[in-house]
């Protein structure tokens, strides 16, 4: 069973679009990284490039007994290359071609003669990063003025979760995201199909997304829905609120929605499998865990209040409880997921331990979920 937390955070390019994962393990040794690294096997991340960055310690040849895959690049902390275990390790590195991250450079620093495919530097410690030998990825960046303030001084782009912070708010809600509120509620009051495929049918876009969701890889359906209608008879009404949901999730036209759209589909994920596994809620409060986490970024995605889009939704006490106050039944799992985005690996634990949740499940869900969230290709 694993014993040490993972944290992760994505990796995005001067684009806003996410490049790379950066998994943190808090084990204080590298062979007890790899022990749980290789717990993941089954839900490894394969969309994109992976980080692997040890937060407690030194990168040793220990992190071997694991085998990492093509995906992954090993991160080594610039400020002990000289140190001999870890020199140990980058030999083997290279001997089996893995790439490896420089993270903590700092601009005039001696290097050695290795390739690193990327280095980290901490952005308020170094706020301008020309002529750097190197990609340069910011750290420690705050929100997103933040970043565009990194990427016009020299950095190619950032780590973090900064893109959730700093966005402008209105008091009501666009009016193109109105039409998706309408066919949810009608879906909420068990409206007749052709009702629905009408309001739809005012939106070609709208059919076109849910249908590419419902048979996208991570709803792992065995039969290929042709029709509204179709899912509706497979479904039920239940189940497709929850995907109708990700239409709203997905609404957003910002440059930086695609980051914002993966961490709000890996936070209902994610809520959605740990409440499984803690075996006290039904169908219907499985589904609200869902649609609680995908929620929680509405007001960011769409540029308004969180009171001002609840306000035109049809949403159990339950979802509007969380995700206004974090309170109720759904509240403390909305915390735990809010909290997987931070640094503080020590409030998560006791977030997940206060629900009765051990670190194996939490790490496992949190990939696997990140899974899910890649399967709908925002970017």
């Amino acid at each position: 069973m694993s014993k040490y937390l993972l944290r992760r955070e994505p990796v995005v390019n001067r684009h806003k679009a996410i490049i790379a994962t950066r998994l943190i393990s808090h084990a204080p040794t590298a062979a007890a990284a790899a022990d749980d690294f290789k717990r993941l096997a089954d839900v490894w991340p394969d969309a994109r490039t992976v980080l692997i960055s040890l937060a407690e310690a030194l990168p040793d040849e220990g992190l071997l007994a694991w085998q990492p895959p093509e995906n992954a690049m090993i991160e080594v902390p610039a400020a002990r290359l000289t140190e001999s275990p870890l020199q140990g390790l980058l030999q083997q590195l290279a001997a089996s071609r893995v790439p490896i991250c420089l993270d903590g450079y700092a601009p005039g620093m001696a290097l050695p003669s290795l390739q690193f495919r990327f280095m980290l530097a901490d952005a308020t410690l170094h706020p301008r990063m020309q002529n750097a030998p190197g990609l340069m990825i910011a750290r420690h960046l705050v929100s997103l003025q933040d970043f565009e303030e990194a990427m016009n001084n020299g950095y190619s782009g950032a780590a973090g979760w900064f893109f959730l912070k700093g966005r402008p708010v209105a008091n009501k809600l666009d009016a193109s995201h109105g039409q998706i509120v309408r066919v949810l509620n009608l879906v909420r009051k068990n409206a007749e199909i052709a009702e629905i495929e009408a309001a739809l049918k005012q939106d070609v876009t709208l059919s076109f997304k849910l249908l590419r969701y419902i048979n996208s890889a991570g709803f792992g359906l065995a039969t290929q829905i042709q029709s509204f209608k179709h899912a509706v008879t497979l479904l039920g009404y239940d189940k497709l609120n929850k995907w109708l949901s990700l239409l709203l999730v997905t609404a957003s036209k910002d440059a930086a929605a695609p980051a914002l759209m993966q961490t709000a589909i890996t936070r209902g994920r994610f809520m959605e499998i740990v409440g499984q596994s803690a075996g006290i809620f039904d169908k219907t409060q499985i589904d609200n865990l869902f649609i609680t986490g995908a929620f929680s970024l509405l007001d960011v995605l769409l540029g308004s209040r969180m009171e001002a889009v609840l306000e035109q939704m049809t949403l159990p006490e339950a979802i509007s409880g969380a995700l206004l106050q974090q309170g109720g039944p759904l509240g403390p799992w909305l915390e735990l997921a809010l909290a997987g985005e931070s640094e503080d690996a020590a409030a998560i634990q006791a977030k997940a331990a206060a629900l009765g949740l051990d670190i194996e499940t939490v790490n496992h869900a949190q990939i696997e979920a990140l899974v899910f969230a890649d399967s709908l290709q925002f970017n």
